[in-house]
């Protein structure tokens, strides 16, 4: 096991002064989860730091505790995860690897204690008691709704993936060597007590994950123990390790995370060509020829002025026309993001209610759940492909595949998993921009030439429940 830290008498002296402000900044206990708007549930998370206090002054930039010494949001944050849950959810056929790994850090290293198989729950409590092995249960929004409440309101907030990992670890034990994340993290303490220890990033914002030596990261920068009903947020790249001290049986806290792959290079890498391909079609610079062998060289390095040239050309033209598109991470997001939850209003979900006419007024639904993308036509390979426009959305998205990655890829291979959504020729992108842009439309009013191309459009996104009419 890493060796301790001697500063714990200093409890984190930067980050008791930054939990000082936040209880100036709000006097009253925070209150529960607020879910009617996603900006009211991460301002309920994130409670009494202010939101555009945390995005000035934390987000990407350093560590945020928050400890409340609040009863009620302890118990509410217990309700969300327990180690009493375990043994019901073995029950419903978990498996090593896919659902639960248990693990401890030994030497610095993270050593896998995994069975083959289904895990059986006796067996998994008797690694938990005898090894002090950590169990890590992978995306448990899968199971808890409250957690799919929370989650999904996330991904309507943030516009990324959010993803979920439960830690349980029993005390004088530790489950991760110190290493640093991909992804944004916000920690909630739900049972027990963890003695957590942060460190300098040695990569800014980094986009993998790395295990880091004790003897690289140097003194910790945070130290402190979190406890029922506290949050802790740190940006990618903080390295950090925790352990549960000794007189506490046992901790457990759940961690949420989201931006992974979610940056301006992931952003450009998705953009960049479609706006190469529409730049081409209109400018014959980007149609003349490489020269002859350039793919042949060692050294290319006498094409890097010709494509400075091109790329100052393609920037000017996008200043210009102010036209990018983001088709592939729009998709990604749609298609494995979680479905709204609506408790047991999920009637909402069937078409129902009056069938738009041309004289109706009509009104989006479910606005965060559903994007539009131009790309070139799917269904006509072999011909020429013509643009078409496409709104996809996440409706029908399975939650019991959430964030579970080979999972995903294994559906999809089966035909399982599909994109959810709707092809229109591209004459009716104006038309979905008006739906999407104004609260209420009359399907007359819509920007297309003809009375059946309005009442199709509309009869369209009424029956994949897009859109309601008034």
């Amino acid at each position: 096991m890493p060796k301790k830290g001697g500063r714990r008498a200093e409890m984190g002296k930067e980050m008791q002064a930054q939990c000082k402000r936040a209880k100036v900044e709000g006097a009253c206990s925070p209150s529960l989860m607020n879910y009617e708007s996603p900006e009211s549930l991460f301002g309920s998370l994130i409670s009494p730091i202010k939101e555009e206090v945390f995005f000035r002054e934390y987000w990407e930039q350093k560590p945020l505790l928050v400890q409340r010494n609040d009863p009620l949001l302890a118990a509410y944050y217990q309700s969300l995860f327990q180690l009493s849950d375990l043994k019901e959810l073995c029950c419903q056929g978990l498996y090593y690897g896919r659902d639960i790994n248990i693990c401890r850090c030994v030497n610095g290293k993270k050593k896998i204690l995994n069975k083959e198989g289904k895990v059986n729950y006796m067996q998994l409590k008797k690694d938990f008691d005898q090894k002090k092995a950590t169990i890590q249960f992978h995306q448990p929004q899968r199971f808890k709704e409250e957690l799919w409440k929370i989650q999904e309101k996330l991904e309507c907030y943030f516009g990324s993936l959010v993803g979920s990992n439960v830690y349980i670890t029993p005390q004088g034990s530790q489950g991760l060597p110190p290493h640093y994340d991909d992804v944004e993290v916000f920690i909630l303490q739900l049972e027990g007590e963890k003695h957590w220890r942060l460190y300098k990033p040695t990569v800014h914002l980094a986009r993998e994950y790395n295990v880091e030596s004790e003897d690289r990261i140097g003194n910790s920068t945070h130290e402190f123990v979190l406890k029922p009903g506290d949050l802790l947020y740190f940006p990618r790249g903080t390295i950090h390790q925790a352990d549960t001290p000794l007189g506490i049986s046992y901790s457990t806290h759940v961690t949420i995370s989201t931006y992974q792959n979610n940056s301006w290079g992931d952003f450009l890498l998705d953009a960049i060509p479609g706006l190469v391909f529409d730049t081409a079609k209109e400018d014959v610079m980007l149609r003349k020829s490489i020269p002859r062998r350039l793919l042949m060289q060692v050294d290319i390095a006498d094409s890097t002025k010709k494509l400075s040239s091109i790329l100052r050309m393609l920037a000017d033209r996008l200043e210009n026309t102010r036209e990018l598109r983001s088709s592939d991470m729009k998709k990604d997001f749609i298609m494995n993001r979680l479905p709204p939850y609506l408790g047991n209003d999920s009637d909402s979900l069937i078409p129902g209610g009056k069938l738009p006419k041309l004289d109706s007024k009509i009104r989006l639904q479910f606005r965060d759940h559903a994007v539009i993308t131009v790309e070139p036509d799917q269904e006509n390979a072999d011909e020429i492909r013509k643009e078409m426009v496409y709104v996809y959305h996440s409706l029908k998205n399975r939650r019991e595949t959430h964030m579970m990655g080979a999972e995903d890829d294994a559906a999809s291979e089966e035909g399982t998993s599909q994109t959810h959504g709707l092809r229109f020729p591209l004459s009716y992108l104006d038309a979905l921009k008006q739906i999407w842009s104004n609260s209420i439309v009359c399907v007359k009013e819509l920007n297309l030439i003809s009375d059946e191309e309005k009442e199709n459009l509309a009869l369209a996104l009424w029956t994949e429940c897009l859109i309601e009419v008034i």
